[in-house]
């Protein structure tokens, strides 16, 4: 099934903007959360196809929040994508064992954004 709606979990609106630009100019729908209890909020409105998480946020960070969803059964089958500065192997091993199905660090390049999306199709 194609990957249409987004769900963009980041707490800097600069980063907001561009990956919402980005997907948009690739025909997707998206909406944003700034922090953990708004991207709650955003799941239980709408069941996105995708999530794209950042780590270092305030509150609950990503690793924390990519558990917390993965081990939801509402939620279990939502693909999410770290997406973060922390560029770190063990950082990306701790993602991918929190449940994400992939990740990329910042700046995000739009084609290895792209590639990631597309393998999870």
């Amino acid at each position: 099934m194609p990957i249409q709606k987004v769900l963009v979990v980041d707490d800097s609106k600069t980063e907001l903007m561009f990956l919402t630009d980005l997907l948009q100019k690739k025909g997707m729908q998206v909406r944003t959360a700034e922090n953990a209890e708004e991207a709650f909020r955003r799941l239980a409105e709408e069941k996105p196809d995708l999530i794209l998480m950042d780590v270092v946020m305030p509150g609950q960070n990503g690793f924390q929040l990519t558990r917390a969803i993965t081990r939801d059964p509402l939620y279990a089958d939502v693909p999410i994508i770290m997406c973060t500065s922390k560029n770190q192997e063990t950082d990306r091993v701790w993602g991918m064992r929190q449940g994400a199905r992939g990740y990329i660090t910042k700046p995000v390049d739009p084609a290895e954004l792209q590639a990631k999306i597309d393998a999870l199709n």
